[in-house]
């Protein structure tokens, strides 16, 4: 589990800024492997997942997928029975989109399917579920925290990861009628709209407990959106934070704008275009929150089954 984070983040060197900081710089962290997509719904020039009547606002081309591997497999969700060795039943569940990584353990078997549907799996048959920035995907997220509740064994946990999709800089150096700023207050005015706020996470805890949950932790860390902190560790956080923007900032925006702001795409592919610029630069100093929120399903005899 991840330690609290708490108090300002350090700025090192102001090195890196708008000017001639491209993709390109950023590339030594990307490893793209071999991909297996499903088809999605073609829209703007980007593929998106699609399942019957309802479709996600993230892509899932090979452009986004080339960025999940990238970022630590982004918006999966692991379902796991027993993490032995010798164990067959680990297995991982995506939201439509999916990938077979290079190495991955030959115990470990990926399935397909919507976590928004009631799930088929066998009632008390997981030890711990986890789930990281399922951010723009999910639109009851009480329903999918009680389904993971019913399907863990007593004992078992549960574990939440996401960003906190509201922008902060703790410094004021990134200025408030900047295209960053700009774009946090469209983005979150769009996502409301569309069902999916950004900013769910806050409610993790909540909802774990409402569930039934106990023992509920939350942890909260900060995510440089580029490389501009002093910190080894949070600066190759913000390099990997900075492509993760560089490549999914567009498709992200060219759906959540059309639906939630009626924006066309020229009219967002524009203002994308200052955003990034903003991104790039090391003098703004800011951040994302990160939510860790995990809890434990109490043992046999504590708690009454969830329906």
């Amino acid at each position: 589990m991840a330690e609290q984070q708490e108090g300002f983040i350090e700025v090192g060197d102001e090195g890196f800024s708008d000017e001639g900081a491209d993709l390109e710089s950023n590339q030594s962290f990307l490893t793209s492997l071999s991909s297996s997509i499903v088809k999605g719904v073609e829209e703007n020039g980007r593929t998106y997942a699609t399942y019957g009547k309802e479709e996600y606002g993230l892509p899932m081309d090979e452009q986004e997928m080339d960025r999940i591997d990238m970022s630590h497999a982004k918006y999966y969700i692991l379902l796991e029975k027993k993490a032995f060795p010798r164990t067959d039943s680990l297995r991982s569940a995506t939201d439509f989109r999916f990938r077979v990584w290079n190495g991955t353990a030959p115990n470990c078997t990926f399935e397909i399917d919507d976590i928004e549907q009631i799930w088929t799996w066998k009632r008390e048959s997981f030890d711990f579920i986890f789930a990281r920035d399922l951010l723009l995907s999910i639109r009851d997220w009480p329903k999918l925290v009680n389904q993971c509740f019913t399907h863990l064994k007593p004992g078992g946990y549960v574990e939440f990861q996401s960003i906190f999709g509201e922008l902060c800089c703790d410094d004021d150096s990134l200025p408030a009628d900047s295209n960053f700023r700009q774009f946090d207050k469209y983005v979150r005015v769009a996502s409301d709209k569309m069902g999916t706020p950004l900013t769910a996470p806050a409610s993790y805890k909540d909802w774990f407990e409402a569930a039934g949950f106990v023992d509920v932790v939350e942890k909260k860390l900060k995510i440089p959106c580029n490389p501009w902190a002093k910190d080894p560790r949070l600066k190759m956080v913000g390099a990997f934070e900075l492509d993760n923007f560089l490549y999914g900032l567009e498709a992200m925006s060219l759906r959540m704008f059309e639906r939630g702001l009626g924006w066309s795409a020229e009219e967002t592919r524009v203002f994308v275009a200052g955003v990034r610029k903003d991104i790039r630069n090391s003098r703004f100093h800011s951040y994302y929150p990160f939510y860790i929120v995990y809890g434990r399903k109490p043992d046999a005899g504590t708690f009454t089954p969830a329906g």
